[in-house]
């Protein structure tokens, strides 16, 4: 199973809130209150985040990080490469620094390339704007909006 891991995922959290004010230096602390997750892993992610020029560090007594692109400019793919390094499937894919014993006389090797160019590009579609308001990703045709309000109100009574 491909699967991301927590910090992954409490870093789209902690963007979340960030990208509600771009450029606003925010602390570690301020945002582990708002967000509720831990300090010490706030303090690690927003450290990989900066080294892989996603947020902004800011030194000094009023320091922290802040988000300064908006959200839409931020992308899922950027996010976990920052966290997890590049994104793949398997370690058969060209470059990759560790292989298998079976390299030599595999048919396969290499051709993993193509999926994980395609989950790659696919990551790369979706920005942490789309995270924050899954309506803007899956929009709502219009006429489906009003049998949802019809219906809402029906529902109501």
């Amino acid at each position: 199973m491909f699967r991301l891991n927590r910090l992954t995922d409490y870093a789209i959290v902690i963007l979340s809130q960030m990208s509600h004010d771009i450029g606003v230096v925010n602390s570690a602390g301020s945002l582990a209150v708002t967000t509720q997750v831990p300090v010490p892993t706030v303090s690690k992610i927003l450290k990989l985040l900066s080294a892989a020029g996603v947020v902004t560090s800011h030194r000094g007594v009023a320091g922290g990080y802040s988000l300064d692109r908006p959200a839409a400019g931020v992308s899922v793919a950027e996010i976990i490469q920052s966290l997890e390094g590049p994104i793949a499937l398997t370690a058969c894919v060209d470059g990759a620094t560790d292989g298998c014993e079976a390299e030599n006389h595999c048919p396969i090797s290499g051709n993993w390339n193509r999926v994980n160019d395609a989950i790659r590009t696919a990551l790369a579609g979706v920005s942490l704007a789309d995270m924050t308001d899954p309506r803007e990703m899956f929009p709502v045709p219009p006429a489906q909006q009003s049998e949802l309000i019809i219906g809402g109100q029906n529902n109501g009574r």
